[in-house]
């Protein structure tokens, strides 16, 4: 099938790629001319394992299109994606301006009956928006050509955002019309030879399905983290209660891990934009407000963890200490710091007079083009080198190469020999005995109330 999709972020250069390499001629466009050239040229904006070779493969194959012409893009689609960016506004309500400036492109240019999917994430009630957009657009024009609106939210996660595509859970499909089903399910036919993954339901249906399934998995997170701080304050170890917990298999093991709280671009905007929506309807989201405030709290619980070691005995605080930070993206496997939990480690750092050595596998560009060039951060090219001359530890994101530091080197380079475990990714007993003090989340030991 012909496909156009609008936007070459996460999820629109993810999905294009994977419908190509499956068979499908694929055309996306970006308002971005220098985005768009780069990626003809294989250069990837993002960091997603496994998307740069399918992307080369695929335009080298003539499967896959970048293009900055809206029009072209619309001539070749008969199924037409809206793949835009819709951040959060003020208010916490989803910004629609560009998903919906794509519909009035798509409603000035379509000539033949097309299927519109809404991909970007989107409160419920935007495909009728997006309707009413075409249409008034074709109006304008004097024409009437047959066109449909089905909803097809997304669910990669980043960081596996390939593998999330190609072998997808469900395919969450809503649509109003038998054909239009039928139209889609074609498309994803590659993504279903060994069993039906497609959930057929109505639009409003499926645009609430996205919201709830991130709340849900936010809230999870957001309430291990509050059992965790009661655990530090109780003299219980989270990681005991996690296994304990998760052995139910009504609960499960999955999201269930304390840390220093979730961002990226999904789950912090999505909360916000469904709480809002239940605003706008007369109901107070009491629960998905906790969730969002545990998990800003959270992102704070680290430096608070720090200022508990460093106000014991004579020493006045954080001030003139250089800190080594391991990790800056908000998960492992992507280079995306939006929300992400060292931003507000960091500012709180350089608030108290602190100094960091950081290194990411990935999101270092990304931090200099956050904090650009600053005398209090230093941006190192290995974990190792961020280790050089700093007092403490603080690990942030739980990148793999992470997991088995050398204890005994940490005890002889940090000056303080301290270790804060945002992600829990060590045993409290192993760093102990190295002679290292440990502060986990919710582990005890270093961090029972006294």
């Amino acid at each position: 099938m012909r496909v156009a999709i609008f936007g070459t972020g996460y999820v629109g250069l993810v999905t294009g790629t994977c419908l190509a390499e499956v068979g499908h001629d694929v055309v996306c466009v970006d308002i971005d001319a220098a985005k768009v050239e780069g990626l003809k040229q294989g250069v990837i904006p993002i960091y997603e394992p496994g998307l740069e070779p399918m992307v080369k493969h695929n335009h080298a194959s003539g499967r896959l299109d970048f293009t900055t012409d809206a029009a072209q893009a619309i001539a070749h689609g008969e199924v037409v994606f809206i793949a835009v960016g819709t951040p959060p506004d003020e208010d916490g309500s989803a910004d629609l301006q560009y998903v919906l400036t794509v519909a009035r492109t798509i409603g000035r240019h379509i000539t033949r009956p097309t299927v519109v999917v809404d991909k970007s994430t989107v409160p419920v009630g935007t495909a009728d928006k997006v309707h009413a957009a075409i249409a008034a657009e074709l109006q304008a024009r004097g024409m009437e050509v047959p066109f449909d609106v089905v909803s097809n939210p997304e669910f990669l996660k980043e960081g596996d955002a390939v593998n999330d595509c190609m072998r997808p859970d469900r395919i969450v499909i809503g649509a109003d019309s038998a054909p239009v089903v039928e139209r889609m399910k074609r498309l994803y036919a590659p993504f279903n030879r060994n069993h039906d993954r497609m959930v057929v339901m109505d639009v409003r249906s499926a645009e609430l399905t996205k919201y709830a399934a991130n709340a849900m998995l936010a809230t999870k997170i957001s309430f291990m983290n509050e059992i965790a701080n009661i655990a530090e304050r109780v003299g219980a170890d989270i990681e005991h209660v996690r296994h304990g917990i998760g052995s139910d298999p009504r609960i499960g093991w999955h999201f269930i891990y304390p840390g220093a709280g979730y961002g990226g671009s999904c789950f912090p905007k999505d909360v916000q934009a469904l709480a809002h929506t239940a605003q706008q309807h007369g109901y107070d989201a009491r629960l998905l407000n906790a969730v969002e405030e545990v998990n800003e709290s959270q992102k704070g619980h680290l430096f608070e963890l720090i200022q508990r070691h460093y106000d014991r005995g004579e020493d006045e605080g954080v001030r003139g200490k250089t800190f080594a930070v391991w990790g800056l993206s908000f998960k492992p496997n992507t280079d995306d710091m939006r929300a992400a939990s060292s931003r507000t480690l960091l500012a709180q750092l350089w608030e108290a007079g602190a100094r960091v050595r950081a290194y990411d596998p990935e999101a270092s560009h990304e931090a200099k083009r956050i904090f650009g060039e600053r005398d209090d951060l230093l941006l190192c090219d290995s974990a190792s080198a961020a280790l050089e001359g700093a007092d403490a530890l603080v690990v942030v994101t739980e990148w793999k190469q992470f997991r088995s530091p050398d204890f005994a080197r940490l005890k002889t380079t940090l000056a303080d020999a301290v270790v804060f475990d945002g992600r829990n990714l060590y045993e409290p007993v192993e760093v102990e005995a190295a002679g290292l003090a440990y502060y986990g989340i919710g582990r005890g030991r270093s961090l029972r109330a006294e």
